[in-house]
């Protein structure tokens, strides 16, 4: 049991911290590079900060552990727009002017529907494949209707610099954190296998709950990093980019490494539903005239604590006294 606890705690650190140095490498590269500021937001650093999710839940399916990956995407999805967004309206309240954001949002809520009606009865590498090309026409999309959007570019150019920057020393940072993201990813796979060995627990439960928070460490730390700025837009992009990529992405990736059925039937059912109905409910926020107050990130937090309460209810996780 120590051994599996000092895995999982030990590699969740190590991780959390190697990919926020490998998306601010990969996104300082790509400035000195001149690639453009809405590329840089939309895709590396959205979807750069969800690269634990990718590299945890493929190295879970390729060791045929297809629960602790999809209950990884399903709870990651459900943290970054629940305790995430609702931890960040504690530091401001959050207004989205963007009109990319706002569009993104859509495409979010559309990204986690699609996910969660294809792996209902588990995946196969089809299913793998129309979530890749999903995830290529959203790319695309939002950078073709994002263009003109000064003040998200804005916003990311802060974030970036504008000059002074070392790129061989900035790609030496992206690699090393990008290695580093995939040895720990290893070791937390292997830690949460031994606690669900020891518990009793269902792989799927440890990764909706103690993996899904671990791996959405980067997106808090990078959005309480944009509230302290207040790069509003650049924080709320970087959360639905994340869940974008979390379900087309990270579903394609599982999905053709480990295609078969999901043993944990609640995380599928259950999981599935709390994730579409807590990604509404941000939407839905996000689209009001008002900006993301304290309050309506408290309810999203509760939202989140409901559904693992939900969860755990279903005696999957007794052995941690939450049935």
């Amino acid at each position: 049991m120590l051994l599996g606890l000092v895995l999982t705690i030990g590699s969740l650190v190590v991780l959390a911290i190697a990919a926020d140095e490998f998306v601010a490498g990969a996104g300082r590269v790509a400035a000195a590079l001149g690639i453009s500021p809405l590329l840089i937001g939309a895709v590396i650093i959205g979807f750069g900060t969800s690269a634990p999710e990718f590299v945890v839940s493929t190295v879970a399916a390729a060791r045929d552990n297809l629960d602790i990956g999809v209950g990884n995407v399903i709870g990651s999805n459900i943290a970054n727009i629940s305790v995430v967004l609702g931890i960040t309206t504690w530091v401001c309240v959050i207004p989205v002017s963007s009109r990319t954001v706002r569009r993104e949002a859509v495409v979010s809520v559309g990204a986690v529907v699609a996910f969660a009606l294809l792996v209902q009865n588990g995946f196969t590498r089809d299913e793998g494949l129309v979530l890749a090309a999903l995830l290529v026409a959203v790319t695309v999309l939002v950078l073709v209707t994002g263009r003109g959007d000064e003040q998200l570019a804005e916003e990311v150019r802060e974030v970036v610099g504008d000059g002074g920057i070392r790129v061989s020393r900035e790609a030496v940072r992206t690699v090393v954190g990008l290695a580093a993201v995939v040895a720990s990813a290893q070791l937390l796979v292997a830690g949460a296998e031994r606690l669900a060995d020891t518990f009793g627990i269902s792989g799927g439960f440890i990764g909706f709950t103690l993996i899904a928070l671990g791996t959405s460490a980067p997106e808090l730390l990078t959005a309480l990093a944009a509230a302290r700025r207040g790069e509003i837009d650049l924080l709320v992009g970087n959360l639905l980019g994340s869940n974008v990529f979390n379900s087309l992405a990270v579903g394609a990736s599982i999905a053709l490494v480990g295609p078969g059925p999901v043993a944990d039937g609640t995380l599928v059912s259950l999981g599935s539903i709390m994730m579409v109905v807590i990604a509404g409910v941000s939407w839905i926020a996000m689209g009001t005239r008002g900006p993301v107050n304290r309050l309506e990130g408290s309810l999203l937090i509760s939202l989140w604590v409901l559904s693992v309460l939900l969860l755990g209810s279903s005696g999957e996780a007794a052995a941690l006294g939450l049935g």
